[in-house]
């Protein structure tokens, strides 16, 4: 029997996204049959975003190894003990916008979400120009990504429900979606 429940902590953070303003859209459970890596992703978008043009991915990444060695150690803990905290998964936040005519300056952008995200949720801004053909203007998209990492000693001790990366995760979406209207023309 699995020490942890990854999929039950996957659908806790579910439901605690939707506590802290998000509407949960879609989930998708991939699993690597080569090495059992696996990778649970959810789409969302705060309550008021929706039908608008941001989207929210998460993914949180599982990696077997990781799992089965944290696994061992808490079989080998005395009974009153805890697990060291020195076993994480990445879980990263992807937010995106259609392509974008009137883009933001990125200097610009990434310095106030710098302020918006804070230190609990630092993150990385980029954009990307595309061109359809030779004769077309370009096309700029946005990728803001925040990475953080999930420890399994909090998961198992229940106390790993991330309402600060939550909320940071909230404020950055409602900076993007109070944007997007000027960014989009």
């Amino acid at each position: 029997m699995a020490v942890i429940d990854v999929a039950g902590y996957v659908a806790d953070l579910k439901d605690h996204a939707v506590d802290h303003g998000f509407h949960v859209h879609d989930e998708r459970h991939f699993v690597e049959t080569y090495s059992l890596r696996q990778v649970w992703e959810v789409d969302l978008h705060p309550e008021e975003g929706c039908g608008g043009p941001l989207d929210l991915h998460l993914a949180l990444e599982v990696d077997p190894r990781i799992l089965l060695t944290f696994e061992d150690v808490v079989g080998e803990l005395q009974a009153d003990a805890e697990p060291p905290d020195a076993f994480h998964f990445p879980l990263t936040f992807n937010w995106s916008l259609p392509p974008l005519p009137a883009g933001p300056d990125l200097l610009r952008l990434a310095l106030d979400l710098a302020g918006v995200g804070g230190l609990d949720l630092p993150l990385e801004v980029s954009a990307s120009d595309s061109f359809v053909s030779a004769t077309d203007a370009s096309e700029r998209r946005l990728a803001i990504v925040a990475r953080q990492q999930v420890s399994l000693a909090k998961i198992l001790a229940g106390e790993e429900m991330m309402c600060d990366t939550f909320e940071r995760a909230l404020q950055v979406s409602r900076y993007l979606l109070d944007c997007a209207p000027s960014w989009l023309g």
